[in-house]
């Protein structure tokens, strides 16, 4: 019998508290199987809209084998602007599709799904790249997503005594470090750019769209930074790094900062490696070297990640079944 439910961001956020180290090694099993072979994950599309250059649909179409086994997208909105009237920048929708049958069978509200893998790779990032425990945590950037990422980094286990909070609105800035007191009794403040950017592990979760952190900066040596918003370096300071990526053709495209640094150095020899390649054992990085991991954000981990809340969601009885919602369900 073919079956279509739906699950709304409340039931999507409530499956997701409190699992975050679930949702962590979903992640890490998820960038294993993609680097064994076993999916498929093509280019995103990109809707652009001429009179709003900052602004973005992306579809992310893909299949990730394994013991999850599933297809599907995730189409997901990115408008900045949104946040001069108190709205998250982005929203999203996840449809996930049975591989046997290929019939959708799920709709998943999935900005807080997003949010979650994206915040998950970053601290699996940071337990698998750094070298020792960062006395410091620099964040640039004070939205949903910089949020999400300091829960994933408390779960993870990194210590959060001293947070600099910076965003080029002072308020977002201000707002983050009070949650993080509040949540986590973290020694969080606002800060310079210059500070958050010295810090011993340096998150970047803007919405630069060219680089602003320029080639006269010095990346410490055992400094880790998280580019999680991917345009945010100068591409000179990647060649002066190691450079650790989720996957190197989808991280080498959309102007992002290694693929800026590609066009500079005319080839690829920067990259160090995949996240998988870490963490399976086939690449090291180089603690006398700064590292910045450069994730394109894959739709497989989208996938992961729903299909881990789907299941949850099935268990507890919050999954809103749509009867009848395929029209016809015999060939003849």
């Amino acid at each position: 019998m073919l079956e279509f439910s739906v699950l709304s961001g409340s039931d999507v956020m409530a499956v997701l508290n409190g699992r975050e180290k679930d949702v962590i090694d979903c992640v890490r099993d998820a960038y294993l199987t993609h680097e064994a072979g076993d999916s498929v994950n093509p280019d995103s599309y990109f809707l652009r809209f001429p009179d709003k250059p900052d602004s973005r649909i992306i579809a992310l179409p893909a299949h990730l084998g394994g013991t999850t086994d599933v297809a599907g997208i995730k189409w997901i909105a990115s408008f900045p602007r949104n946040v001069e009237s108190g709205l998250p920048r982005a929203s999203a929708v996840l449809v996930l599709n049975d591989y046997t049958t290929g019939y959708p069978f799920a709709l998943l509200e999935a900005a807080g799904i997003s949010a979650a893998r994206t915040a998950a790779s970053a601290a699996l990032a940071a337990t698998t790249l750094g070298h020792g425990t960062p006395a410091s945590i620099g964040v640039l950037g004070g939205g949903v997503i910089a949020r999400t990422i300091c829960r994933y980094l408390h779960h993870a286990g990194i210590p959060q005594a001293d947070v600099r909070c910076h965003d080029i609105d002072e308020p977002s800035a201000q707002a983050l470090a009070g949650h993080l007191t509040t949540a986590y009794g973290a020694g969080a403040r606002t800060a310079t750019a210059d500070e958050a950017l010295d810090a011993d592990l340096v998150v970047l979760a803007t919405t630069a769209l060219r680089p602003h952190i320029t080639a006269d900066r010095t990346l410490r040596p055992g400094q880790l930074i998280l580019n999680v918003s991917l345009r945010d370096l100068a591409p000179e300071l990647l060649l002066t790094a190691d450079n650790v990526v989720d996957d190197i053709e989808h991280c080498m495209k959309a102007d992002t900062s290694p693929h800026l640094a590609e066009q500079l150095s005319g080839n690829r020899d920067f990259v160090t490696g995949t996240l998988a390649q870490v963490i399976n054992g086939q690449v090291r990085t180089d603690p006398a070297r700064a590292t910045v991991f450069s994730p394109f954000g894959l739709g497989v981990l989208d996938l992961a990640v729903g299909h881990l809340v789907h299941t949850r969601a099935a268990a507890e009885g919050r999954l809103r079944t749509i009867p009848d919602f395929f029209g016809e369900t015999r060939r003849w």
